[in-house]
């Protein structure tokens, strides 16, 4: 059984912990991997950019270094370290936050308002992030996350993709989800995720972050339903959250199973860098619960 770790103990006392920082980052990151086209200032763009992967992978580092030692915890036989794996989702950091009970219950409109405007502004892209992931993974892994893409693409139908639900729900709550109104936190979350996945040294540790998305977001995204269910939103509009209340709970299955698994078997090591890819997820999302009770006054 995965002990229980003590948020307190991830101190997130680093420089790279503030709106500047986060903001900046999240600004480069939309900007270097939406479609360009060929420019004159391609040089000074490149060390640019040279300049902001350093910052990046100090983030990371900084991170990183906060969760290794409950990463290590992490059995290395695929058996245990799936059963491991599979215990965050109750003793993982930010799980069982009593945020979302309440989100179900209690918020107004306009506090589920701006929970969403902060989750929608923060949200790094899960088709993109398994995209970027599972270049050059052993077959039974890419086959698992190729399954996943496809499905998140609404395996061919446009109505059927999770990223337009996402947006419905954006145009029904009338928010406005953009960085220079997202706290940190959230930006920070958006920002790891991006930064494993794009960065071939973290490709271990995302497809264990994207994993345990996975095996938690189910019970989050019922209690999120449930609350825009509460103050009158249709199934259309609430259909992101319905859906991955549900949904993810096979993907969460599939993943462990056909992803994690094989990955083990085939090499050890992976399940230590997967393990801390997880926590660092997961200790991002505390965060965010954290300040987002804060803002809320609850």
């Amino acid at each position: 059984m995965a002990s229980r770790p003590n948020i307190n103990h991830f101190v997130a006392s680093s420089q790279f912990y503030t709106d500047s920082f986060q903001r900046g980052l999240a600004h480069w990151n939309r900007e270097r991997l939406a479609p360009q086209f060929p420019a004159e200032g391609w040089s000074r763009t490149l060390d640019r950019d040279v300049r902001m992967l350093r910052l990046e992978g100090a983030f990371i580092e900084g991170l990183r270094q906060e969760i290794v030692g409950h990463a290590r915890e992490a059995p290395t036989d695929p058996d245990g370290f799936v059963a491991w794996f599979e215990d965050l989702k109750q003793f993982g950091p930010g799980q069982g936050d009593v945020l979302f009970p309440w989100l179900a219950e209690a918020a107004s409109p306009d506090e589920l308002r701006w929970f969403f405007e902060q989750e929608a502004a923060g949200e790094a892209g899960f088709d993109d992030l398994v995209a970027y992931t599972q270049v050059k993974l052993p077959v039974p892994a890419k086959l698992e996350l190729a399954r996943n893409y496809w499905d998140e693409m609404g395996r061919g139908n446009i109505k059927g993709m999770h990223g337009p639900m996402l947006q419905t729900l954006v145009e029904a709550m009338a928010v406005n989800p953009v960085i220079e109104n997202t706290v940190w936190e959230s930006l920070a979350l958006a920002n790891a995720m991006t930064a494993m996945a794009t960065c071939r040294r973290y490709a271990w540790h995302s497809v264990g972050a994207l994993g345990v998305i996975e095996l938690t977001a189910p019970g989050r995204s019922a209690l999120v339903a449930q609350g825009l269910r509460r103050i009158g939103l249709n199934g259309r509009e609430r259909r992101y959250f319905d859906l991955h209340a549900v949904l993810d709970i096979k993907h969460s299955e599939d993943w462990n199973r056909e992803a994690l698994r094989p990955l083990v078997e085939e090499d050890p090591r992976r399940a230590t860098a997967m393990a801390e890819g997880a926590l660092m997820r997961l200790v991002c999302g505390a965060r965010c619960f954290e300040r987002y009770r804060s803002e809320l006054g609850f």
